[in-house]
């Protein structure tokens, strides 16, 4: 069963993908998918845009580069198309998303995961307010998560970073190679032990990107309990993903709409680093050759040693 393998970490001994991957709605592995796990290679997932915002899905390998700590890699793996991800969605269920929030938040999850992901994928869903519950573990296809929320009633406060660590350690047990977060939120973290630095530097050891929505309605609260915009972006950005503001509950869907077809025009690129591990952080910059185009990926990473990571995870 594919779901029993541990695949890569950034920077751990991780899957080859064919061109032809795909993932059977049962978890069985394709007899065209082939993995080798005897070297180390870095996974970036890179998303490219045009001068005007659009994604743009259709470049070759030698239109890329990549550096590390400013030195030039060798790019030995690359995919352009739609591969399975494995996404964990973490969303806010403290009190301030009571009533209609909580309503069409629902809904929207529920199109997102039954209509706008691929059977291939696999989803679990973390509800947090002033503490994380995992109401949903990894399924696929991800439309057979069912309703979890429909028990939840909204209380307490918001612990955003206590709900990401909840979550970062999951995708050690995750079934495909490219990995991202969904977090959704309508409020300033008041709650969690963790803070920032902590996600922060356990993001660099995972190879996930993080997507956050923030909503960010009109209605008057307390400044401190207002969605922190620069805060969620230290995540996000960093990793390769992004935080996208919303005005009004009515925008969630559409904010996952564009999360669903970014993921379906994204690249997969992996190298062999020159330098052994070292357990210290290393750059990574993701350029397109002589081109406007920008590119969104992680920034860096922290290279573990493969003992150091197998011993973790165990």
């Amino acid at each position: 069963m594919l779901r029993r393998l541990t695949l890569a970490l950034m920077a751990t001994a991780v899957a080859s993908i064919s061109a032809q991957q795909r993932t059977e709605p049962t978890g069985q592995v394709k007899s065209d998918q082939v993995f080798q796990t005897s070297v180390e290679v870095v996974n970036v997932t890179a998303t490219v845009t045009d001068p005007d915002g659009r994604l743009v899905g259709d470049l070759e390998r030698d239109a890329f580069t990549i550096h590390e700590n400013g030195q030039e890699q060798e790019i030995t793996q690359f995919y352009r198309g739609r591969v399975p991800v494995s996404l964990g969605i973490v969303l806010d269920v403290s009190d301030s998303m009571r009533g209609r929030r909580m309503d069409d938040a629902r809904f929207a999850l529920e199109r997102f995961v039954s209509e706008l992901l691929e059977p291939t994928d696999e989803v679990f869903l973390v509800a947090f307010n002033h503490a994380p519950e995992l109401l949903a573990p990894w399924t696929t296809p991800p439309g057979d998560i069912g309703r979890p929320l429909d028990d939840v009633r909204p209380f307490g406060g918001t612990a955003i970073y206590d709900a990401m660590e909840e979550a970062i350690p999951r995708f050690r047990d995750r079934a495909h190679q490219r990995a991202a977060i969904l977090l959704i939120s309508d409020g300033s973290d008041t709650a969690s032990d963790a803070n920032v630095r902590d996600i922060k530097r356990q993001l660099r050891r995972s190879d996930a990107f993080v997507y956050a929505i923030a909503i960010d309605d009109e209605e008057k609260r307390a400044i401190n309990d207002r969605v922190n915009e620069f805060t969620l972006m230290e995540m996000t950005d960093e990793s390769g993903g992004y935080t996208e503001v919303v005005h009004s509950i009515d925008d969630l869907g559409p904010a996952t709409a564009r999360i669903a077809a970014e993921l379906n025009q994204q690249y997969m690129l992996g190298y062999t680093p020159v330098d052994p591990p070292d357990n210290r952080f290393r750059a990574i910059r993701v350029r397109i050759k002589g081109g406007t185009y920008t590119v969104r990926a992680r920034k860096g990473y922290t290279a573990i040693p493969f003992e150091e990571r197998r011993n973790t995870d165990r």
